[in-house]
């Protein structure tokens, strides 16, 4: 009876240990298990933590790059129009870079068999605008066209820029002539009242955003148009040659149309230069 009674109880004891045994394996590889996963989420933060710095400083430094190459420039979208939308009164003279200064100022000469036309263009007002007077002046394309328009009534301008001479409107869409790609407006006087004052050169365009072309216009007296055309800059000299050509009056050809005619006395632009960048 003894004898039994010990057995049972050696029997519960060695299965008490056992169990223990078994807890105590159990428990050391879960230590085990915690220490790897520890272990390795540390190491993913250091990693990502090396990857995010890298990054960091990395983007920074193209940034900075980005600044670099960027600063003191604007991108200029020039479109080319569709070979199959040109007329023959296109002239193709190429594209102008896209990347133009905004910094400075130039000066337009406008030498005419009347007299000499200047005016001052801001680059931080008309960057894309001003270069792309800059590559249609150093392709000859202004030289030795006339200007084909004079409004006396109403607006008071001159417009001048289609090498064709066919313009019969303020909008370049009145007229056929002009280089073989468009740009945006820039520089809208939105703000000012009358939107395009006694002295300064505009753009014309279609009516449509992103139409400018070529064809410019001088205001020799306030003109109360829809500020929606480029200012290009200031007239600095020459506006009584200017003042001379509307004094003579137009021929009214355009006056059930546009307005306006073709100058009585003949201007004619024999060559329009720009000058390098002054102060960029």
């Amino acid at each position: 009876m003894t004898s039994t009674r010990e057995r049972q109880r050696a029997a519960a004891r060695a299965r008490l240990e056992r169990e223990m045994a078994e807890r105590a394996t159990r428990a050391r590889k879960r230590r085990q298990t915690q220490a790897i996963v520890g272990a390795a989420a540390v190491l993913v933060l250091v990693v990502a933590g090396t990857v995010w710095l890298a990054t960091s400083l990395g983007g920074d430094d193209d940034k900075k790059q980005n600044a670099a190459t960027t600063a003191g420039f604007s991108q200029c979208a020039f479109t080319e129009v569709p070979a199959e939308a040109r007329s023959k009164q296109i002239k193709d003279v190429g594209l102008p870079d896209n990347q133009q200064s905004n910094k400075g100022t130039q000066t337009m000469t406008i030498d005419t068999n009347l007299g000499p036309i200047t005016a001052k263009l801001d680059r931080s007002k008309v960057p894309c605008t001003a270069g792309s007077f800059t590559h249609l002046a150093s392709k000859g394309f202004f030289d030795n066209t006339k200007c084909h328009r004079l409004v006396t009534e109403g607006i008071k301008v001159l417009q001048c820029g289609d090498p064709s001479a066919t313009g019969k409107g303020w909008r370049a869409s009145d007229g056929t002539g002009g280089p073989s790609y468009n740009l945006p407006e820039e520089n809208l006087p939105t703000d000012q009242r009358p939107p395009y004052p006694e002295g300064v050169i505009a753009m014309a365009n279609s009516g449509q955003p992103g139409s400018t072309g070529s064809q410019f216009f001088i205001v020799y007296g306030d003109s109360p148009l829809d500020p929606n055309y480029t200012v290009l800059g200031t007239i600095t000299g020459g506006m009584d040659v200017v003042k001379q050509v509307a004094a003579a009056g137009d021929d009214g050809a355009f006056a059930k149309q546009a307005g306006g005619g073709h100058p009585k006395k003949e201007i004619v632009i024999n060559k329009l230069t720009m000058s390098d960048i002054q102060g960029g």
